[in-house]
């Protein structure tokens, strides 16, 4: 066993015990990766941080769940993403609800692999511009590697329907890239 997996194992026994210093220490190795993760589910940067919160709540709770032959980061994110899918799932007035468009796609959507040059930063702002359902398919199967059938489990939806949200995301997303990058029209000197 290496250095590196005896010091965490002991912070999590820490962690575990209730020591509050393991706890941050805990929090602050994982805190700002996990943030990135729940405000690509969420619409704003207050949204994220609440999912964030109850996600460690619930991280510290079930630490006594975690098998130490897998990453820690690796269940520590799977927990971020299921407290942000919960936090869609809830009806509240504050953000925009998991909604999902059931009809089926007549025929696959081809997809167009703009040719442009996007930061990451500027990717993810563009798919937080998605209407939600599109937005939390595309991040599960794109970004996490979810599969359509355990999308749809997690969802409470049919695998056809996660499948046609995906498509309909990258064709809104391709749209978004589209307007992203083309050019402006430039005003003359006369401001038109």
């Amino acid at each position: 066993m290496t250095e590196r997996m005896t010091d965490q194992l002991s912070l999590i026994r820490e962690c575990m015990r209730g020591n509050p210093r393991a706890q941050k220490q805990l929090y602050d190795a994982h805190a700002e990766i996990m943030l990135g993760v729940c405000y690509r589910y969420t619409k704003s940067l207050s949204d994220a941080e609440d999912v964030l919160q109850d996600a460690f709540v619930r991280v510290f709770t079930h630490l006594h769940q975690y098998r130490e032959d897998g990453e820690l980061g690796a269940w520590i994110r799977r927990i971020v993403v299921n407290t942000a899918l919960n936090f869609l799932k809830r009806p509240s007035k504050n953000h925009e609800r998991l909604e999902f468009n059931d009809d089926e796609l007549p025929h696959p959507t081809a997809w167009q692999d703009p040719q442009v040059d996007l930061e990451a930063k500027e990717l993810a702002g563009l798919i937080r511009l998605l209407p939600s359902g599109y937005q939390t398919v595309f991040n599960l199967f794109a970004i996490e590697g979810y599969a359509h059938a355990e999308i749809a489990r997690l969802l409470g939806i049919r695998e056809v329907t996660s499948r046609s949200q995906y498509m309909r995301a990258r064709t809104a997303l391709a749209g978004l890239v589209e307007r992203h990058h083309s050019p402006q029209p430039k005003a003359d000197c006369h401001g038109k």
